[in-house]
């Protein structure tokens, strides 16, 4: 039954690009008719919609892993839809498919691997999809157990624990019998961490000095630093890695929203001091052989060793509040937009 005809689809468009905190007025929510698809195409009526910091780097007019998000196109972001029309063999109706669907209620799109496009079973529920089993959890596996290579009595500090490739992070090197320091702002947050999660100790950013608190909390070194955060905070851990340490730099979130460059660590002979290396990875290198990693943690979902949260914001018009979420630090674990 050919329905793409009748869809009008809604659709948040870059209008401007931000200067520091993306504004509302720098998106345009616009409505279009979807019109009729050819061969091996397919229409998903999205579900749910994913939102990470990168989205914001994505955003500026600047070389990256992606091409910036053009004025006028549809802002960039990955999500889940279910199939409601399809002219290509490998995709039926009612099929649920992850992938770069965008800020929009529906997507028109021929599959491919430029898009990062999967079908889903209905085995864990959509929002955990996008969070442990999506590019997050993804990226906190390969980034611990390939390249930090986490093995037990490990001393491993993750920053920006309480996130959503953090979280999953930090207890993978858990489950691997390392002894974990966690990084978070707000009580809620570290105490998810400690209580919920295991970490060994947690770090309140917000309500503490990062730096002192290392003194003692990282009084055995560091091995291994998995960081999110980058600035002030990476400064600090520079100043306690050991010997042969590894620091992954996985994000900088500190600095997305910054309208001029932040200095740069002033302790980085450390590493020479130290024989440490620090190495710089990105999730979409792995993603097309990402197999390895999903069968790992959906073991770990099925033998409730992950735990996790998603923060859920209803209705296709939240997607630019809930993009700033990330970065005032009101989201707990995964931002999603429920569409």
């Amino acid at each position: 039954m050919t329905i793409s005809n009748e869809i009008i689809n809604k659709k948040w468009v870059l209008k401007e690009r931000p200067i520091g905190m993306a504004k509302k007025s720098d998106f345009e929510l616009q409505e279009e008719q979807m019109g009729g698809i050819s061969e091996n195409e397919i229409i998903l009526k999205n579900k749910f919609i994913s939102f990470d910091p990168t989205q914001r780097g994505w955003l500026n007019d600047a070389p990256g892993y992606l091409p910036p998000v053009q004025i006028d196109e549809v802002v960039r972001a990955m999500g889940v839809g279910e199939v409601v029309e399809s002219k290509n063999d490998q995709y039926q109706v009612g099929d649920l498919v992850i992938g770069f669907t965008g800020w929009q209620t529906y997507n028109k799109t021929v599959p491919s691997d430029a898009g990062r496009f999967r079908k889903l079973s209905d085995k864990f529920p959509i929002p955990t999809t996008l969070n442990v089993l999506g590019a997050t959890g993804i990226t906190a596996y390969y980034g611990m157990v390939e390249l930090g290579q986490v093995k037990e009595g490990m001393n491993v500090l993750v920053s920006g624990a309480a996130g959503a490739t953090g979280s999953v992070a930090a207890q993978i090197a858990k489950l691997n019998g390392c002894n974990v320091i966690g990084i978070a702002g707000g009580e809620s947050k570290c105490s998810w961490l400690k209580n919920d999660c295991g970490l060994d100790e947690v770090i309140d950013y917000k309500n503490s000095n990062v730096a002192d608190e290392l003194k003692t909390k990282a009084k055995n070194g560091i091995d291994l630093f998995f960081d999110n955060v980058g600035g002030e905070i990476l400064e600090s851990a520079l100043n306690h890695i050991n010997l042969n340490a590894k620091v992954l730099l996985c994000g900088g979130i500190s600095g997305y929203n910054s309208t001029e460059p932040l200095p740069g660590p002033r302790n980085l002979m450390n590493l020479v001091i130290r024989r440490a290396t620090i190495e710089g990875f990105l999730v979409m290198d792995y993603l097309p052989n990402s197999q390895k990693a999903l069968e790992q943690l959906e073991e770990y979902l099925e033998n409730n060793q992950l735990k996790h949260q998603e923060d859920i914001l209803t209705g296709i018009e939240n997607c630019p509040d809930a993009l700033n979420r990330l970065f005032t630090g009101k989201n707990i674990g995964k931002q999603l937009v429920e569409v």
